[in-house]
């Protein structure tokens, strides 16, 4: 009966809706008729907007009961009325909504009739036997047919219940289904409204992506410059002058190759850091488990960390669940005061999923922080998907999910 009660809600709330589009299409066409006196041209512009969210409010109630995407196609206000009834009058999207709300109108207040009626079938006949002897004599208590008799009242409404749930759990379900997929065609967006809404995701996500190589080189670019830059012009610097000291000062010269010396072991440091920025040489020798064993075993705050065995990845992504792990831990140190957490990272249906929780003092946005916000970026880049909820007080949980073939 679950299936039953859910086409049940869908149908019924669709009289409603129902009702609401018999009266926006009335108010369609009646600013339509006073625009040939111009007197309706100001209400063109409302009259679509709502038609154009009632068809949105039906898509979602068609994916909540099909639960599958049947994703709006919601277009930016243009700036001026006369602009967004031009861009309303030459989108087809248009047209498909105004034709499925007539038809809705029409069906569905019939439809949560109908639907009522079985469901006032199958309550009664468990009520009418219990009650029909409390009816005057005179005046009898009627379900469909007069009820005079205990054998009325046993046969009649358990037979009409007994019909009405086979109708509700059965044709019921199977024609709240078909009803919403109908929706789901009609107010779908077309290709090209799809194709439109993926170049520019694409376009964002491409445009976050240089500027996160970008913001990347300009690091790596910094880091040489200050550092490993700088202690080679040291070390140059004191190589000169021990070797024109070699002979007048032969203690000063070796104190200054012992310098040098120093210098040449902090710059290989620094080169290595710079090189595990761009790629952590640990996810080439021990690939992504061990390489987030070792973030997690580096981080000051207590961690349970769950990682499913994992075959060899795509460096990029590697790389950028890497980062993501390394990010996040780097918050829970240095902001979150938290005192445990939790670090999972399993392969999912497709999808690379790293989850990770602290109990600390939560408030964390991507808005305010330029690591969160890199973190976005690199998935967006990647396609994937980041879900961060961090209310004031904690807990904090960042969720990244990452497509992957493997």
């Amino acid at each position: 009966m679950r299936r039953a009660w859910f086409a049940t809600t869908h149908l019924v709330t669709g009289g409603s809706t129902a009702l609401v589009a018999v009266v926006s299409i009335g108010a369609l066409a009646g600013a339509l008729g006073l625009s040939l006196v111009l007197v309706g041209l100001p209400l063109l512009a409302p009259a679509v907007r709502f038609l154009g969210w009632l068809a949105g409010l039906e898509r979602r109630r068609a994916h909540r009961l099909l639960v599958a995407l049947a994703g709006a196609d919601p277009r930016e206000p243009e700036p001026t009325t006369v602009d967004r009834l031009r861009a309303a009058a030459g989108d087809v999207a248009t047209y498909r909504n105004v034709a499925w709300l007539a038809a809705h109108a029409i069906v569905g207040v019939p439809l949560t009739a109908g639907v009522l009626l079985l469901w006032v079938f199958a309550l009664g006949g468990v009520i009418v036997p219990l009650t029909w002897w409390v009816a005057p004599v005179e005046a009898p208590l009627t379900f469909v047919v007069p009820i005079t008799s205990w054998g009325d009242a046993l046969l009649v409404p358990p037979l009409l219940a007994l019909a009405a749930l086979t109708l509700l759990r059965s044709a019921v379900p199977a024609f709240g289904v078909a009803y919403a997929r109908a929706a789901r065609t009609a107010l779908a967006p077309s290709s090209r409204s799809r194709l439109e809404r993926r170049v520019t995701e694409l376009t964002a996500t491409r445009s976050g992506a240089l500027d996160a190589h970008a913001a990347e080189l300009r690091r790596i670019e910094r880091d040489l410059h200050d550092g490993t830059q700088a202690r080679l012009v040291a070390i140059a610097i004191h190589l000169g002058v021990a070797q024109g000291q070699r002979a007048a000062d032969p203690a000063l010269a070796d104190q200054l190759i012992d310098r040098a010396r120093t210098n040449v072991e902090a710059a290989l440091t620094e080169l290595r850091a710079v090189v595990r920025g761009i790629y952590p040489p640990i996810l080439a020798d021990r690939g992504l488990p061990g390489a987030v064993h070792a973030l997690a075993a580096d981080c000051p705050v207590p961690l349970t960390v769950r990682v499913t065995p994992l075959q060899r990845l795509p460096a990029a992504l590697e790389s950028a669940a890497y980062f993501v792990v390394a990010e996040a831990l780097a918050n829970i140190a240095r902001h979150s005061r938290a005192t445990g957490g939790d670090l999972r990272v399993e392969h999912r249906a497709g999808r690379l999923v790293v989850n990770v929780s602290d109990d600390g003092i939560g408030g964390a946005r991507t808005s305010t922080g330029t690591g969160l916000t890199g973190i976005r970026r690199r998935v967006a880049a990647l396609d994937g998907r980041v879900e961060l909820s961090s209310p004031v007080g904690g807990p904090t949980v960042l969720r990244v999910e990452l497509p992957c073939a493997s």
